[in-house]
């Protein structure tokens, strides 16, 4: 839990930020659907993801990445894909929370972004070749390496939208003062 998410004064409050994360998640997966391949689109959900990765740290990212997924794919069309989905959100949300506070933060150099894009993209790659793949094995018996190579679509959308993400963090930071948000007001208990 990062410094910031702890700032929080209330339970209450941390609980409604999670939940606005995990509404803007299934909204933006919902709403913005960027045809990408086949029955793939761009789910530009994943920025929510990694705002909240940056922002909140590995619980909230990985909250609101699983939970997202999961109220995404019930909303679009039931159980079918969501374990896996889910699972390799929360891996993916732990390790960006992880990540991206620290790596993020000003001054930022090329070499810090690549390591950074680099490191966003092997998770994504362990999420969806590794997480995802094998949880639909285990579920619907197909061979791993058909579900591999189906997965590599996801793989690259997702990643994608991983990175395109790194500008609008960026913006965000210089942008939103962020830590004004969660400043003690008067009667907070």
């Amino acid at each position: 839990m990062t410094a910031l998410f702890r700032k929080t004064s209330h339970p209450a409050r941390r609980i409604t930020i999670l939940g606005l994360g995990i509404g803007l998640y299934v909204a933006m997966s919902l709403a913005l659907q960027v045809p990408f391949f086949e029955n793939y689109y761009l789910c530009l959900g994943y920025t929510v993801l990694v705002v909240f990765c940056c922002f909140f740290g590995p619980a909230a990212g990985a909250i609101v990445g699983a939970l997202g997924c999961v109220l995404h794919c019930l909303a679009i069309n039931g159980m079918r894909g969501m374990p896996g989905w889910a699972l390799g959100n929360l891996f993916t949300g732990v390790v960006l929370g992880l990540l991206l506070p620290r790596a993020l933060k000003q001054p930022l150099t090329v070499p810090k972004i690549a390591v950074t894009a680099l490191i966003m993209a092997a998770s994504m790659a362990i999420a969806m070749f590794g997480i995802k793949s094998f949880t639909e094995v285990v579920l619907y018996g197909q061979p791993l390496w058909a579900r591999m190579v189906k997965n590599s679509y996801a793989f690259i959308a997702n990643s994608v939208v991983l990175l395109m993400s790194i500008p609008l963090v960026t913006a965000l930071r210089a942008a939103a003062p962020v830590k004004e948000w969660f400043a003690r007001r008067s009667g907070d208990q």
